[in-house]
């Protein structure tokens, strides 16, 4: 019997959620949630939309399992916010993981990740919380990748690179071996990083042109591209 769970979210990347969950998944989505203030209709995909206070009594944590389905909205931090919620009320916090995954069995992956078809993972790879990884992407031998983290698809991390937590990587970007990225770092689309990055930075271009995160235009494209 598939272990029943309810998804936190109610647009397009929670109606996604559903679809992988019942093609390619041990779990049945049974309902979506959302904040109880940002209920705006009855129903989706043919199950019901309840409030969040709802939820925990109609569909308890004793009993289901949560999923948070959301983007990278506020640089990550609203779906971390609704991960660390979810946990707060006690939900078991549900891993999808796409079974055209190509890995090793000493993957360490944390709760409620998001991994999606044709990843090359190689070994002794960390991922942390509440990752997004879209399809494609390649993640070299060694590599970790921080909590709340968004992948686009088909980037490439070298080996033995470090990613912190909270950040997006664009679609194309690169990642050099042996090279750290900070916490809350914005990788842009077809982006070629090269050398660390500090905390909150910014990189653009081949190789990746770097701002650093007390730069204008480093605010500036990030309040642009997360508004």
């Amino acid at each position: 019997m598939k272990k029943e769970i309810v998804i936190f979210g109610s647009a397009e990347i929670a109606s996604l959620a559903k679809y992988y969950f019942e093609h390619d998944s041990d779990f049945k989505v049974v309902a979506f949630t959302v904040d109880d203030t940002y209920v705006s209709g009855n129903s989706l995909e043919g199950l019901p939309v309840v409030p969040f206070s709802e939820a925990c009594i109609k569909y308890p944590p004793s009993s289901f399992g949560m999923h948070v389905a959301l983007s990278y909205r506020g640089f990550n931090k609203l779906r971390q916010e609704k991960y660390e919620q979810g946990k707060r009320a006690g939900y078991e916090m549900v891993t999808y993981i796409n079974s055209r995954l190509s890995s090793w069995p000493d993957l360490h992956l944390g709760e409620n990740c998001f991994i999606l078809e044709n990843q090359t993972i190689q070994p002794t790879v960390k991922i942390g919380h509440n990752v997004v990884l879209w399809s494609g992407n390649h993640l070299g031998h060694g590599s970790q990748i921080g909590s709340h983290t968004y992948l686009a698809s088909h980037v490439v991390i070298a080996g033995h690179c470090k990613i912190g937590e909270r950040c997006f990587l664009g679609i194309n970007c690169s990642v050099k071996d042996f090279t750290e990225i900070g916490d809350d770092c914005f990788v842009g689309m077809n982006a070629a990083v090269t050398k660390t990055l500090p905390r909150g930075a910014v990189a653009l271009g081949q190789p990746a042109e770097i701002y650093l995160e007390d730069d204008r235009r480093a605010r500036a494209i990030k309040t642009q591209f997360f508004r």
